[in-house]
């Protein structure tokens, strides 16, 4: 089947799934379904998964790394059979709404894991996916237990460390350079996680003598697995820039691209649908930001006429509010100290009720964590909804003085509170807390790319329509630059994984026709190289959300309320548009 009619289909049977009629539900199936996708079917997901179950705050499989190898990728598959199998058996036209979606959800998520095991076989391709620090440093991280017991959990896992990295040597084959660059990055950072700071702690701790010995050489063993698996990317990284050996291309290819845009983003329209919507969306923004720096360009340039060149005058006014910036050392500073600040503006402003008891912690993004974006949030899974959420942002410290400038004009004065709009409040801590208070795991846990990324970005323009800035008209340019971002990704994705855009390309069009700075644009350039799709997540749940409230505003009039739509669209957890669009119309 060829990538487009596969995607057909697969909509056509989720529009299928979820459009079934309501009145057929029935109980028994209900209690069908949930018997056989509750609580034993998680349990064993996340025996399956236990990196995954930690991240999502679930520790009954904590002491366990699996070794990624060939019978582990036979288990997984056999499993999927078995789990699809059973969703095969449930009357779907039976189920109530809330049930239809779940079973929605669970599809695509199965045939998704069975794809990327037997399609996308990333796992030979991509050497960064072997990289053992994220669970491990939440097990020192959370404090979902008494420390001795976390060291305990921590301990019996080292022990597998490595038998992880000789499976990952053994897998890796035909890798694309830059996958191998970043995994040589990435695992670099994963040994500060192992470092002296955990033998301060191991030393600190009530583990008896030999326990801490028996900690000591494995810790010795898993430092060893991780600096040889280094050694050995850098001398395949060698191999694949002198030509000895063949590098795959890190594009994916439209076949590839295709399939796999259609499990992540799920709504509604094909991949290369939303490029066309994407460029039809940026002209219209480049319009708008054209009036913007008319009315702005006496107010900074009072005594020089406008350029004719329409992108020129647009590029020097965003130039010149870019000279307001924060210093780099700071950043970090200054990021906290917004947090409140937007607190403050949501409550005010009536957008969403916030969860006061639900912490959120600013921190300099680990080491192992870099290489990908300059900020992120790390949110808790249900199941340990009140450990801490964490906001990651990278310090400058690694750049050069004119690099960091370029980084600090880009998150300008103006700009650096939409960043934090995004990441934070409303946007994605606020979802996500949202998310964990889903009556439904299966919403919660199995999180759509393009509904998450979709929200931070829709709550970027919720802020700006509520007055914040007070309408101004540099806060609207800067905005809109930013949106133009998110349009951009999409058009930068599909361009280069698809239509096979050059670096040159992509750096002409992000720094003109996006006026985003050099370092932003080289290190759009690196993500685009070692991610795909995800890139477009913004701009279609963006303008998805969009929609579906315009359609709510235009059936609802004067009854519609905003705050009412927010919060009942987050209550859904992470479920794809799509099916919350469902739910929503249906009630």
């Amino acid at each position: 089947m060829s990538a487009r009619a596969w995607f057909v289909a697969a909509v056509a049977a989720l529009v299928a799934t979820l459009a079934a009629s309501p009145l057929a539900a029935d109980p028994a199936t209900d209690t069908a379904f949930q018997r056989a996708f509750g609580e034993r079917f998680f349990d064993r997901y996340w025996q399956l998964t236990t990196d995954a179950a930690i991240v999502n705050g679930y520790y009954r499989y904590a002491d366990s790394l699996r070794v990624p190898d060939a019978a582990e990728r036979a288990t997984r598959l056999e499993q999927l059979d078995r789990w699809l199998a059973a969703l095969g058996r449930i009357d779907t036209a039976r189920l109530s709404a809330s049930l239809r979606a779940d079973w929605a959800i669970l599809d695509s998520q199965f045939r998704g894991e069975r794809w990327a095991l037997t399609e996308q076989r990333a796992w030979q391709w991509d050497p960064s996916t072997y990289n053992v620090a994220t669970g491990f440093a939440m097990l020192l991280d959370r404090t979902y237990a008494p420390l001795d017991e976390r060291l305990r959990t921590f301990g019996k896992r080292l022990a597998n460390v490595p038998a992880y990295y000789a499976a990952a040597k053994a897998t890796v084959a035909t890798p694309s350079r830059e996958h191998t660059q970043l995994a040589i990055e990435q695992n670099r950072g994963a040994l500060s996680v192992f470092g002296p700071e955990l033998e301060r702690t191991l030393a600190g701790s009530g583990l008896a003598p030999n326990e801490r010995a028996t900690f000591t050489t494995q810790l010795t063993a898993a430092r060893a697995a991780i600096e040889d698996y280094v050694t050995w990317l850098e001398a395949l990284d060698a191999r694949l820039a002198s030509g000895a050996v063949a590098p795959r291309s890190f594009r994916l290819g439209r076949e590839l691209y295709e399939q796999k845009f259609g499990f992540d983003i799920q709504t509604g329209v094909t991949a290369e649908q939303l490029y066309e919507n994407a460029r039809a969306e940026k002209a219209r923004l480049l319009q708008r930001m054209g009036v913007l720096a008319d009315e702005l360009w006496p107010k900074y340039f009072p005594n020089l006429a406008s350029p004719d060149d329409e992108l020129v005058k647009i590029g020097r006014v965003i130039d010149a509010l870019s000279l307001q910036h924060v210093t780099r050392e700071r950043l970090v500073a200054e990021v906290e100290a917004q947090i409140p600040e937007l607190e403050r503006f949501v409550r005010e402003h009536d957008i969403i009720d916030l969860d006061p008891t639900r912490p959120l912690m600013v921190r300099e993004t680990p080491l192992y964590e870099r290489g990908i974006a300059g900020a992120n949030v790390e949110s808790p899974g249900p199941y340990d909804a009140q450990a801490p959420t964490y906001y990651n942002v990278t310090p400058l410290d690694d750049l050069s003085a004119e690099a960091a400038e370029s980084w600090l004009r880009e998150y300008n004065r103006w700009m650096l509170p939409v960043l934090n709009i995004h990441e934070a409040i409303p946007g994605h801590y606020a979802q996500l807390v949202y998310a964990n208070r889903s009556p439904s795991l299966v919403k919660s846990i199995f999180g759509n790319g393009a509904m998450i990324e979709g929200w931070a970005v829709y709550s970027e323009r919720v802020m700006l329509e509520a007055g914040w800035e007070d309408h101004k008209a540099e806060a609207w340019l800067i905005y809109s630059k930013w949106n133009l971002r998110s349009v951009s990704n999409t058009i930068l994705d599909y361009g280069v994984h698809v239509l096979g855009m050059s670096e040159a390309e992509v750096m002409s069009m992000l720094t003109r026709e996006a006026f985003q700075t050099e370092q932003e644009a080289r290190d759009k350039w690196k993500r685009v190289s070692r991610t795909s799709v995800q890139l477009t997540s913004y701009f279609a749940g963006y303008s998805a959300i969009l929609a579906l409230r315009a359609e709510l505003q235009r059936g609802r009039g004067d009854a519609f309320d905003l705050k009412q739509f927010h919060e009942q669209f987050l209550s859904y957890g992470n479920a794809p548009v799509r099916v919350i669009r469902e739910l929503m119309t249906e009630r």
